[in-house]
């Protein structure tokens, strides 16, 4: 049974633009927090972003704060990234996850229900 689907990865040029999807079945995603992680070839899953339940909270990695933008439509049961100025090093698996909390928190282990991924390729 998909819980969580993401969508809207791809190959794009640096300094270019990718909007990611993630959408939940209502009783993951109603009165839940949401996060982006990503894991690049080689390395740690890290985190990306989170928003909490109301999407008035936000919080990001330093690495791409002022050029991701995480966001959620209640309504709709979905959680969106905005990936802008892109670069090489972005290159990974996306990763939606919510958590049994209202309130974002950052660590990957908070987490209980997660997708299975979209690639995103930066190329130099």
């Amino acid at each position: 049974q998909v819980q969580v689907v993401e969508s809207g990865g791809g190959l794009v040029q640096a300094g270019g633009s990718l909007r990611l999807s993630c959408a939940a079945s209502e009783r993951i995603f109603s009165g839940h927090a949401m996060a982006w992680f990503r894991q690049a070839p080689g390395k740690a899953r890290e985190f990306v972003a989170a928003i909490d339940w109301s999407g008035g909270s936000t919080v990001s990695a330093n690495s791409v704060k002022a050029r991701f933008t995480i966001s959620r439509d209640n309504a709709a049961n979905a959680v969106s990234l905005q990936l802008n100025s892109l670069k090489p090093e972005d290159t990974a698996v996306y990763y939606c996850a919510a958590r049994d909390s209202s309130y974002a928190r950052a660590d990957d282990g908070s987490y209980n229900y997660w997708g299975q991924g979209t690639q995103v390729t930066v190329s130099s």
